[in-house]
């Protein structure tokens, strides 16, 4: 148990330090991109596949998130990381912040696709 919670933490951080990185003028504009988006749908507090849903529902969590946390690091110049990294330490000992713009938008695709499935259906 003690090496998942060390892992989630390290998870935590590794966002925390993209959440700058984003914002950096260093960081070359796909990456930036790709950087916002990693980080808008994790700090999102909707899912885009509810935890309910059995199996599929933790996998963003599990399998999606951390994979957009490696490649987002991937594509970001070193100095930029260990820079963003020491403001990432220091954020941590504030909180995670919350991105209602990304869970707004994850809200309106769930009710297109119920409505799309109401006028389909009905």
């Amino acid at each position: 148990m003690g090496k998942i919670k060390a892992w989630a933490k390290n998870l935590k951080r590794q966002l925390f330090t993209l959440f700058f990185a984003y914002k950096d003028e260093r960081v070359p504009v796909f990456a930036k991109i790709f950087t916002t988006i990693v980080v808008a749908y994790a700090l999102s507090p909707v899912d885009l596949i509810p935890d309910f849903i059995p199996v599929l529902g933790y996998l963003d969590d599990l399998i999606l998130v951390p994979l957009g946390i490696w490649l987002a690091l991937k594509m970001i110049p070193e100095q930029v990381l260990a820079d963003c990294s020491t403001r990432a330490d220091e954020k941590m000992k504030l909180g995670k912040p919350k991105n209602w713009t990304a869970g707004i938008i994850i809200i309106f695709i769930w009710l297109f696709v119920a409505v799309w499935i109401g006028t389909y259906f009905i």
